[in-house]
């Protein structure tokens, strides 16, 4: 197991920067229209997860840094919400949704074990 020295060590910061980049690939293909719509939403919530990852790592509190990952937790519903919001009105292919969302879910996976694992090991 390697040493965290930084947020950047941690593969579910890794795992956000990439949906964001995801993301934006994906949403690259949207209407003109939809650019201060869920283009926009879809883009700053994506971002948001692998910020209060930094964020909360950056607090150095054992209190902050587990509520900024339940931030980032609500920022993926966002995200699964609005890719549904997609699918239904055509604008992302099935195997974009799929995809999108399997990210998603192992993201929230991974976000829920570092809380378990902070709140029961909150001085390690």
């Amino acid at each position: 197991m390697t040493e965290v020295k930084s947020y950047r060590d941690l593969l579910v910061w890794q795992d956000a920067v990439n949906l964001a980049a995801h993301i934006y690939e994906i949403t690259k293909s949207f209407p003109r229209d939809e650019i201060y719509g869920l283009t926009n939403q879809m883009r700053r919530a994506t971002v948001s997860i692998s910020s209060n990852v930094a964020e909360g790592y950056g607090r150095y509190s054992t209190g902050a840094y587990p509520h900024h990952l339940k931030i980032a937790r609500g920022s993926i519903n966002e995200i699964e919400s609005q890719l549904e919001v997609c699918s239904r009105v055509g604008l992302l292919s099935s195997a974009q949704v799929v995809e999108s969302v399997r990210m998603t879910d192992k993201l929230n996976r991974m976000l829920s074990g570092l809380i378990r694992s902070i709140e029961a090991n909150p001085k390690a």
